[in-house]
C-alpha cells in the first residue's frame, strides 16, 4: 500500500518535469514538502520497485528535428549487448532496445534516430551500421504521430 504522500509524489512526476536546474525543488514546493523529503521518498519508491524507471520523452519536432526513423537491425544474439551499447552511444539515438524476432520479421534490435531530414537519418544509420559491423537493417520513417503522453497512475488531486 502506498501512503497518500507517496501517491501525491507519483502524481507530481507523471507529467512534464520542468527543465530547470533544480526541478525537484520546484516539485517539492508545489507539494509543500522539502526537496530532501521528495528525493528520499522517490529513492525509497525506486528501492521498493514501485518506480522501476524514469523516462524522458523528447518532443523532437519542437527541438528542431523534422525526421525520425525507427531502425530495425538484425544482430547476432552473441553481440546484442555490445552492439546495443554502441548504437545507443550515438547522440542522434533516443531509444535503443532489443525485441524478440519472428520468422516473418527477423529484426531484434531497434534504434530511434532523429535528424533534420530523412537523408541525414539514412547517413546516420549507415554510419551506425559501419561502426557496429551490422549490415542487415531497415529504416522505418515516421509519417504521423498519433499520441505522445505519459502514463497516469494517480490524479493530481489525490486527497490528504
Amino acid at each position: 500500500m502506498l501512503t497518500e504522500l507517496e501517491k501525491k509524489i507519483i502524481a507530481s512526476i507523471q507529467g512534464d518535469i520542468p527543465v530547470i536546474s533544480r526541478p525537484y525543488l520546484e516539485i517539492s514546493k508545489k507539494l509543500k514538502i522539502s526537496e530532501e523529503t521528495l528525493l528520499k521518498t522517490l529513492k525509497d519508491l525506486c528501492d521498493k520497485g514501485v518506480i522501476r524507471r524514469f523516462g524522458a520523452t523528447i518532443r523532437h519536432q519542437k527541438s528542431g528535428f523534422a525526421a525520425n526513423a525507427m531502425v530495425a537491425w538484425i544482430v547476432d544474439e552473441k553481440r546484442i549487448e555490445e552492439v546495443g551499447e554502441k548504437m545507443s552511444s550515438f547522440k542522434e539515438v533516443s531509444h535503443c532496445y532489443r525485441r524478440n524476432p519472428t520468422d516473418e520479421w527477423p529484426y531484434n534490435l531497434y534504434t530511434m534516430v532523429h535528424a533534420k531530414n530523412e537523408d541525414t537519418c539514412i547517413k546516420i544509420a549507415r554510419t551506425m551500421s559501419n561502426e557496429a559491423c551490422v549490415e542487415n537493417y531497415k529504416l522505418l520513417f515516421s509519417r504521423r504521430e498519433f499520441k505522445k503522453t505519459s502514463m497516469k497512475y494517480f490524479s493530481a488531486d489525490v486527497k490528504n
